[in-house]
């Protein structure tokens, strides 16, 4: 009973963090705050995941290979948006226009 709340509250968490991730894909204004934004949702929600179904699975095979998953989406994940943005900065891209959502019309 404890594990199935457990998961439920892992997996309810991770599927919580990628909607706040694309959502923040969508809604911001330049590239560097959406790198930031959908790298910190994308690896915290797919780590709740992973998470969620390691603790569902236990302590076999196809756990020891979610630990491996996990272990590696947490280096290359920062370590791919990392590049990216300093591309984009070494590109020297200006960011784009924010929209201002005070004025009418």
């Amino acid at each position: 009973m404890l594990k199935d709340v457990l998961v439920v509250l892992l997996l309810s968490g991770g599927t919580f963090f990628f909607i706040v991730g694309t959502v923040c894909l969508i809604r911001l204004p330049d590239v560097f705050t959406r790198i930031h934004a959908t790298t910190k949702c994308d690896t915290l929600g797919a780590g709740l995941l992973l998470l969620g179904l390691l603790v569902y699975q236990g302590l076999t095979v196809p756990g020891a290979k979610l630990v491996l998953i996990l272990g590696f989406l947490w280096l290359t994940n920062p370590t791919g948006s990392h590049l990216l943005a300093r591309a984009v900065y070494w590109r020297q891209q200006v960011p784009v226009e924010t929209f201002d959502y005070t004025k009418e019309g």
